[in-house]
């Protein structure tokens, strides 16, 4: 039995083993990919802070007639040393100094640091003719072996006697004794994090599934959120009033972070704003308002919903360890470098069993 199971931890780590290191190296370089990016093109990623940013509609005005495109999302930063992000019609993007207008650099997103990186992380790049990623399932599969190579190491741990004495590493050990006491115990002692952390990878790719486990665990149901009536636009060509329509979300959520703007890609589209509420992990609350009129056409409190919900919502912010200052993103680092260390070593142990 244990020589049966031995081997299938092995064929699982064969069959995923250059993936899972791919995904092991993409996943703790998104972790810092971003300061990456300003540390090494500061031209192109910050500016210099100034008494207050333009209002938002003289600043999308000058971007759409500098790039004569209209803009489809504003993302503006909560830091006044960095740029705000624009993404246009013809779905490019352009980094703009907030206090000028100025458009520092225009981009396809997945030619940055971050946005590579993470495309390689998500779908390995590929994308087909009609601008789908199959290899997403294949990423999630991989996720998935992971989480199996994951429990059945901790059954071959756990099922001998004297499992606690084998969590003893004996720094002066032989370099392949300590090698298999670091992966033996390092599994033990990461089971849970890297499983969550594989988990909620895969609820990026798998939304039903690994929703349908989360409410079976939690015993809830994952709300959905509303979506706001289509408008009925004007007969004649009216502007869109941004800043107004911005400064009525305000009264619905007075103590929100703004965190990004959604302007109309149809006539029948209204403003979303994505707001971030006192009590939320991350932006997922919402207003919808007439870009014609500026009126509050529907809201959606995403701290007010059930547990379940929150939980859901909290995928996000648990994959990548932003949720609890640096020493968490550093912890995070060693997670996400840990499947690299357990791959490695793995293939270490079977090459000196088969060629001493």
């Amino acid at each position: 039995m244990k020589l049966w199971l031995r081997r299938t931890h092995l064929l699982l780590a064969l069959v995923s083993g250059l993936f899972l290191i791919c995904l092991s190296l993409t996943g703790a370089l998104l972790i810092y990919a971003k300061d990456i990016q300003y540390l090494t093109q500061s031209d192109k990623w910050t500016v210099t802070p100034q008494a207050s940013p333009l209002a938002f509609d003289p600043l999308i005005a000058r971007v759409s007639n500098t790039t004569k495109q209209p803009v489809t999302l504003l993302m503006p930063e909560a830091r006044d040393d960095l740029a705000w992000q624009l993404q246009l019609a013809n779905n490019r993007y352009v980094s703009v100094n907030p206090y000028t207008g100025d458009i520092l650099y225009e981009y396809d997103y997945y030619s940055t640091v971050y946005g590579f990186t993470m495309a390689l992380h998500r779908w390995l790049l590929y994308e087909d003719g009609d601008k789908n990623h199959p290899l997403r399932n294949w990423v999630s599969l991989c996720a998935l072996i992971l989480i199996l190579e994951i429990l059945l190491g901790f059954y071959i741990w756990i099922k001998p006697k004297n499992r606690l004495k084998r969590l003893a590493i004996k720094p002066k050990a032989k370099f392949r004794v300590l090698m298999y006491q670091l992966h033996t115990v390092l599994g033990v002692y990461l089971l849970l994090p890297l499983i969550l952390i594989a988990y909620t990878g895969m609820a990026f790719n798998w939304q039903t599934e690994t929703k349908a486990v989360l409410e079976f665990v939690m015993q809830g149901t994952v709300e959905d959120r509303p979506k706001p009536p289509d408008l009925l636009p004007p007969s004649e060509t009216t502007p869109y009033q941004v800043q107004k329509a911005y400064n009525n979300a305000l009264t619905v959520f007075p103590e929100g972070k703004l965190f990004r703007i959604y302007l109309p890609k149809k006539p029948t589209d209204n403003i979303g704003f994505r707001i971030e509420n006192p009590g939320e992990s991350h932006a997922y609350s919402w207003v919808w308002a007439n870009p014609y009129t500026a009126n509050i056409v529907a809201s959606y409190d995403a701290s007010k919903s059930s547990w379940t919900t929150q939980t859901w919502h909290f995928k996000y912010k648990f994959h990548i360890g932003d949720f609890a200052g640096p020493i968490v993103q550093l912890l995070w680092l060693v997670f996400a470098l840990s499947p690299l260390f357990f791959t490695v070593s793995g293939f270490y142990f079977w090459y000196k069993r088969h060629f001493r």
